[in-house]
């Protein structure tokens, strides 16, 4: 809640109020007009429920700088981006303008939720008392007559010292749901289950093609089933895979960002079609970018460039075999393979042309690069997570908050992107940081703390830059 509820529901802040009543009787019974309380916005149903829920807090003021930087605007204080479900096809509808773009390595798109106000700015939102029988703190839109006895400032006055106290209860009652609902996101989050079958898949890429109101042919329904059965057996740890009774050609995957790579700590979503002519043909992958490039082989407007989905060049077993390749295989080379270690070894020609030093050099500073368009694809993924995979999305980044923090804070001291797993660093041995990753890092920890914080994360002011 925003600090002027607190001051509201103080005895001071009460008999401030009961002075400004007076004072604001004493004039209209000279002026004979019409009065109107100020106050900052309104607590009604909709505002607690809305874009500005318990889950907000209040920034620093001294947070006012950095909001002011173009780079910093990615983080908005709508958490429509996070909460509100209204239309089932926004998460692909955020993916859709890139759909038809290609942009070079480590190069973003200039889109729209980029673009948000940033929390870290001091404009704050407006809260006021709701206008109820001879409450104060109107809002400045709402006019009420002037009392014009003494007898109505009493009934004023006893009216505040009620709404004090029903803010005060209101609060009180809020913040406790907020720590039930907490909890209860958390224990869904370490129950979530690797593989699962659901039902909607409206925001699916895929929704509209494939076998859509159609019964596929039983030899290809019994070749998913076995695919099904494998990924609920076999699938390794950091990948979650979500496919859809009544569209068996659908999958949806989450892959966590591997440790020791410049994509820790990450969510990568990724939606597959199992074309009619499966498995003679590999499966069809779409990659959420949020017009981030940051990997040669996940392209910003969806495109998965691997072997083993025949989109790009290999040899033997490295590309699709219709007889024995899986959907699991595909799911692990995209995990090992593109979010790697060194990924800007993945670019075709790259490793035979820069060695030694100079390839090291350029590796390092890539990875740099590909870090800090991870940590935006971190907000991409909190403020509109995949379709049944909410819960997981928000318990994952409140538990790895404080990992991704310390890790900005080591690599923004030289620290190698990449050497820290669950916040310790792994490889000790330093070198200099470029101003500009420096700076990077910066803006983006203050915006994480934000988005980290509205979730429910303990203590994520710590990290803060001074």
């Amino acid at each position: 809640m925003d600090v002027e509820i607190g001051e509201l529901a103080s005895p001071d802040s009460v008999s401030k109020k009961i002075k400004q009543s007076e004072e604001a009787i004493d004039n209209d019974m000279e002026n004979s007009s019409c009065v109107a309380g100020s106050a900052s916005g309104s607590l009604n149903s909709n505002n607690l429920s809305g874009s500005h829920s318990d889950m907000s807090y209040e920034e620093n003021d001294n947070d006012g700088d950095d909001a002011t930087d173009d780079d910093c605007n990615i983080y908005g204080d709508d958490d429509d981006y996070m909460y509100d479900d209204d239309d089932a096809d926004d998460y692909s509808n955020l993916q859709a303008p890139f759909d038809n773009v290609d942009l070079p390595t480590g190069v973003e798109a200039s889109v729209s939720w980029l673009n948000d106000t940033a929390p870290g700015s001091n404009t704050s939102t407006p809260v006021s008392v709701p206008v109820g029988s001879g409450l104060v703190g109107l809002p400045a839109s709402a006019a009420v007559h002037a009392p014009s006895s003494l007898a109505s400032l009493c009934c004023k006055t006893e009216a505040i010292a009620s709404s004090s106290s029903s803010v005060s209860a209101e609060s009180s009652c809020n913040e406790k749901g907020n720590e039930e609902n907490q909890v209860e996101v958390m224990k869904k989050y370490i129950d979530f289950k690797r593989f699962d079958v659901v039902g909607d898949c409206s925001d699916h890429h895929y929704n509209k093609t494939g076998f859509e109101g159609q019964q596929p042919p039983k030899a290809w329904s019994k070749k998913i089933q076995e695919e099904w059965k494998i990924l609920e057996k076999d699938l390794p740890d950091m990948i979650y895979v979500r496919v859809y009774e009544s569209r068996m050609d659908l999958l949806r995957a989450v892959i966590v960002g591997p440790q020791g790579t410049p994509y820790h700590d990450g969510l990568f979503v990724f939606d597959v079609l199992f074309p009619p002519a499966y498995p003679d043909i590999p499966p069809m992958v779409y990659y959420y970018s949020g017009g981030l490039r940051l990997n040669p082989n996940l392209y910003d407007c969806g495109k998965v460039c691997l072997s083993l989905l025949n989109t790009w060049t290999g040899k033997g077993n490295e590309k699709w075999v219709p007889k024995s390749s899986t959907m699991l295989q595909v799911l692990v080379s995209i995990q090992a393979l593109i979010l790697n270690a060194k990924p800007f070894f993945n670019e075709p020609g790259y490793e035979s042309r820069y060695v030694g030093a100079e390839g090291e050099r350029e590796a390092s500073s890539y990875n740099e690069d590909v870090f800090v368009l991870s940590l935006k694809t971190m907000v991409y993924t909190l403020r509109r997570p995949p379709k049944h995979f909410e819960d997981f999305v928000i318990g994952h980044f409140r538990s790895h908050a404080h990992d991704i923090l310390s890790a900005c804070r080591a690599y923004m001291e030289g620290a190698v992107v990449g050497s820290l797993v669950k916040g310790k660093i792994q490889d000790c041995s330093k070198k200099s940081t470029s101003s500009k990753f420096a700076a990077d890092i910066r803006r983006m920890i203050t915006g994480l703390i934000s988005n980290f914080t509205k979730i429910g994360a303990d203590d994520c002011e710590k990290f803060r830059c001074s």
